[in-house]
């Protein structure tokens, strides 16, 4: 599909989901992602397209923007506050804290549209897309790299293992259980919503 993204898709969404504004910084966002899922999206559906940015837009917080993991302005930042919340016990599911810096000095905490943590998954995008972000994976804050890295997580179930072609196929669309591409059921209810809206946005 070659979507383009016309103002009243940018008006509807602004009234809808964007409690009446919308930046420069999220109507780029949207254009990157929507830029890359014409070059990597390979479908016409636009119930997909809709599920992806639903889930840039749960991801970064709403502000459509790559963010770094805790919406740190800096990667010490984001290692700081990594760290306090673990100390304070908030973080019961991590055992190892994979944000700290490496021997090399890099740390793989989450960065992007989606949250990228771990070597090993920086590694498999880098495969995935032919990008080095092992040797800068601040890489993935970059608008273009980061809408690809979304696109063909999604795309190819990178993530989970789930891919939106388990979810979103003709007539199917299993807006709760799509969640399960990204994050498990977690604000499954709450993404599905945003997607619906967005998808309204993209008929409009």
């Amino acid at each position: 599909m070659n979507a383009t993204i016309q103002q009243d898709f940018f008006n509807h969404l602004r009234r809808t989901l964007l409690g009446g504004k919308i930046s420069q910084a999220q109507v780029d966002g949207i254009n990157a992602i929507v830029a890359s899922w014409n070059k990597l999206g390979n479908t016409d559906d636009k119930q997909q397209l809709a599920y992806v940015l639903a889930t840039a837009f749960h991801e970064t917080a709403g502000r459509l923007t790559p963010v770094r993991e805790t919406l740190a302005a800096s990667d010490d930042q984001a290692i700081a506050r990594l760290d306090h919340a673990f100390q304070a016990g908030r973080l019961p599911q991590v055992s190892k804290p994979y944000w700290r810096k490496d021997a090399d000095g890099k740390s793989w905490f989450g960065r992007g549209f989606v949250q990228l943590t771990f070597k090993r998954n920086y590694q498999v995008m880098s495969d995935a897309l032919g990008i080095d972000l092992i040797t800068d994976p601040a890489q993935a804050m970059e608008l273009a790299i980061s809408a690809d890295i979304l696109v063909v997580g999604m795309r190819d179930g990178l993530f989970s293992g789930r891919k939106l072609g388990h979810y979103f196929q003709g007539e199917r669309a299993d807006w709760q259980n799509a969640r399960r591409i990204v994050n498990g059921l977690d604000r499954a209810d709450v993404v599905a919503g945003h997607a619906k809206v967005i998808l309204a946005a993209l008929q409009a």
